[in-house]
């Protein structure tokens, strides 16, 4: 899969804040933590860390979950910290992992921040991640944004470097936008109500139910099959747990949590969580949808940052501040 769009330069005199990235060569585990607030500046350094000639060979970089080619500025800008990228040199394919992508199922539980995995230390790796990019707070999870939320205020002051007042005001976004969530959530709870009750009385309900049964057999000679080769497969029980209990998991769900989602096998997924299919599909329509949305609230907001900072540096502002005013006439 390939993203359309060559790289953006980035604007004369706009400063992007560094994004941590992980980077290894195709079929090799070793792996390389760097720093860049570009796709020219990341691939530079890959270069130089792993010890690849530019002028012999052109240099392409991809996710390591899925192949995706990274070749525009403003989707590189869109991704977590900490994302793994696969350099490739030359005529290199990226091959897929021997786990099918499902690494994240066939385990009970992955901590993404390899730096502080302790649980007291997991609300300082997203007030990293907040101090780095502000915007972000659009893909973090309810999890996360109840962790900030809950953290005293002297110390998350202290760890984004900024004012009691400043840290209280951004305590309170935090939780505008959980109460946001929650508010979507409930309202979609009602429209699904109030969608049964329409079923029921014209008799939709029942022709539902008639068609389940049938696909019930189908299910379980699928079952059977796809039981066989994944028996052992457990789906993560963070992730699990957002599927089955909450009435709109998109919006409990993180970024990544929902790029998983989106993109699990179908049939996999809901042997997983013993659904039947075309609610699994449903599920994960909704997901793709919501990080769909989160990706273009982020690019809205760098977009508007990016022509605040162009129109604040204009030249001649400071110089003569009546120019903008227009005659009335």
């Amino acid at each position: 899969m390939e993203v359309p769009g060559g790289p953006a330069a980035p604007e004369p005199g706009e400063i992007r804040a560094l994004k941590q990235c992980l980077l290894r060569r195709n079929k090799s585990r070793e792996q390389h933590g760097v720093a860049a607030s570009c796709l020219k500046e990341l691939r530079n350094k890959a270069c130089d860390i792993l010890a690849i000639d530019k002028s012999l060979a052109s240099v392409t970089l991809v996710l390591a979950e899925d192949g995706t080619i990274v070749d525009d500025d403003d989707y590189f800008l869109c991704l977590p910290a900490n994302t793994k990228f696969v350099v490739l040199a030359g005529n290199e394919k990226w091959t897929h992992n021997s786990d099918g992508g499902t690494a994240w199922i066939t385990q009970e539980s992955f901590d993404r921040d390899e730096t502080d995995s302790g649980a007291g230390l997991k609300w300082k790796n997203v007030a990293r991640q907040l101090k780095e990019d502000l915007s972000s707070i659009i893909l973090l999870s309810e999890e996360e944004l109840q962790m900030l939320i809950d953290v005293p205020c002297s110390e998350l002051a202290q760890e984004l470097s900024q004012s009691h007042v400043a840290v209280q005001g951004l305590q309170n976004t935090l939780q505008q936008v959980l109460d946001q969530r929650e508010e979507a959530r409930q309202s979609r709870q009602l429209l699904e109500l109030y969608l049964r009750a329409l079923e029921k009385e014209g008799g939709i309900l029942s022709k539902q139910q008639e068609s389940r049964a049938d696909l019930g057999d189908e299910s379980d000679a699928v079952d059977t099959g796809i039981r066989e080769s994944s028996s052992e497969v457990t789906p993560a029980s963070q992730i699990l747990l957002a599927l089955k209990e909450k009435p709109a998991p998109e919006l409990s769900l993180s970024s990544q949590d929902l790029e998983l989602v989106a993109k699990e096998d179908p049939k996999a997924l809901a042997v997983a969580l013993n659904w039947d299919l075309k609610k699994t599909e449903a599920v994960q329509q909704a997901c793709n949808q919501e990080l769909s949305l989160r990706l273009q609230q982020v690019q809205s907001l760098r977009s508007l940052r990016s022509i605040s900072a162009r129109t604040s540096s204009l030249p001649g502002d400071m110089e003569n501040p009546k120019r903008t005013r227009r005659d009335p006439m």
